[in-house]
């Protein structure tokens, strides 16, 4: 159970943290939703900001759980933001990618309790 929970753990980081680099990047497909969306521009670079602390925070969980945690109290929170950003502007054939970020880090919980 322990491999499992380790490896779930890291690529949900790693997935998150594309996420986050992605948005600090300024890609197309991460910036053009939240353009649609009505995302202030001023709030992008703390939203990346906050992906990515986030997925380091799972992976320093691996070794200090009480921060893996909070990481993922914390990513949870950040993608059910980002679900209700999508019904806020209509955008119900979006909402499957914010989960696409959330359910991996929820399993990782998981498995680091069962662990």
């Amino acid at each position: 159970m322990h491999t499992a929970y380790v490896i779930v753990t890291v690529l949900a980081a790693a997935w998150v943290g594309f996420s986050g680099f992605s948005l600090l990047r300024r890609a197309k497909f991460v910036v053009d939703p939240l353009v649609e969306y009505g995302v202030p521009e001023s709030w992008w670079t703390w939203l990346g900001l906050a992906k990515t602390a986030g997925a380091i925070g799972l992976v320093a969980g691996l070794w200090i759980p009480v921060i893996g945690y909070a990481a993922a109290v914390g990513i949870v929170l950040y993608f059910a933001g980002a679900i209700i950003t999508n019904i806020r502007a209509r955008a119900y054939s979006s909402i499957p990618f914010p989960l696409l970020y959330m359910v991996p880090v929820i399993v990782a919980v998981g498995l680091g309790a069962a662990a």
